[in-house]
């Protein structure tokens, strides 16, 4: 009954294929303009009028779903977030040393209302979701999450907007300082803490970021290999038989248990190498 089961499946399955190629062909028949299904191409790296970003390759991360287009440039252990968008398009963008672009944030240029890129410095640090356009961002600052800084506003060094804040046109906050708002004003000076802490932010960004880089680069095998490990880590006890032992009278390498299917009794020939290899090691 088994296999007749199995062979009323297959048969229903492969009819169903048909059916489906069928209908498929009769639809493109009927098309008046022809479609063509293809393949979304990558947008991570964009060439723009043929400049094409430029991204050090010691740069910590780049997000495999984050946009990175035109003349945009990444300076070393730098890092751009899921779903983040950096477009150099019409004016250029540069990113310094240690920087980081959150999750979702946009950073844009401007050329038709004036004239002005965006640069960005060193240590500085870009919130999740917030819009810098055509605005300097200089070393050690931070844009908190959701925050605008627009055209022609300058956010000095050690200087830090508020999340949710927006930095009207052409504005300039001072550094040391804590601004907030919409329009953002200033709220008070940073303490000497808060400063200290926005390095050592950024240099932690950037250390996880590498982490991120590392989990992206691996391939189905190895995302596989680390599945399998995690769960074996779940089950097996500790006190049991762990993979990485290694057990000397272990003659075909096969790594324990199992050691009674693999002897020198049941392989003589390999348990004669195995000795052979122990009085050579030994002289």
């Amino acid at each position: 009954m088994t296999s007749i089961g199995g062979r009323v499946v297959v048969a229903a399955s492969n009819a169903a294929r048909k059916l489906g190629l069928a209908l498929d062909n009769m639809g493109a028949q009927m098309e008046v303009t022809k479609y063509t299904e293809r393949l979304v191409p990558s947008t991570r790296f964009v060439a723009v009028d043929g400049v094409a970003p430029t991204v050090s390759e010691t740069a910590a991360f780049v997000a495999p779903s984050a946009s990175v287009i035109g003349d945009v440039s990444v300076g070393p252990k730098s890092s751009i977030w899921y779903g983040a968008t950096v477009r150099g398009d019409v004016n250029k963008v540069t990113i310094g040393e240690n920087s980081s672009i959150g999750d979702r944030a946009v950073i844009h240029v401007a050329k038709i209302q004036g004239d002005s890129p965006t640069l960005i410095g060193n240590n500085v640090t870009v919130g999740p979701g917030a819009i810098v356009h055509a605005a300097t961002l200089n070393d050690s600052c931070v844009v908190g999450a959701s925050a605008q800084v627009l055209d022609g506003s300058v956010v000095e060094t050690g200087a830090y907007v508020a999340p949710g804040a927006v930095v009207t046109p052409g504005t300039t906050v001072p550094q040391g300082q804590y601004w907030a708002g919409s329009p953002a004003k200033m709220m008070r000076k940073l303490t000497d803490e808060e400063l200290e802490a926005i390095v050592a932010s950024a240099g932690q960004t950037a250390d996880l970021a590498s982490r991120h880089a590392g989990e992206c680069a691996k391939d189905f095998k190895q995302l596989a290999a680390d599945e399998e490990q995690y769960l074996d880590d779940l089950e097996r006890d500790p006190e049991y038989f762990q993979p990485t032992d290694k057990d000397e009278d272990d003659v075909l390498g096969q790594g324990v248990p199992g050691r009674i299917f693999n002897t020198a009794l049941t392989h003589p020939e390999e348990g004669l190498k195995l000795k052979q290899k122990r009085e050579q090691e030994g002289k």
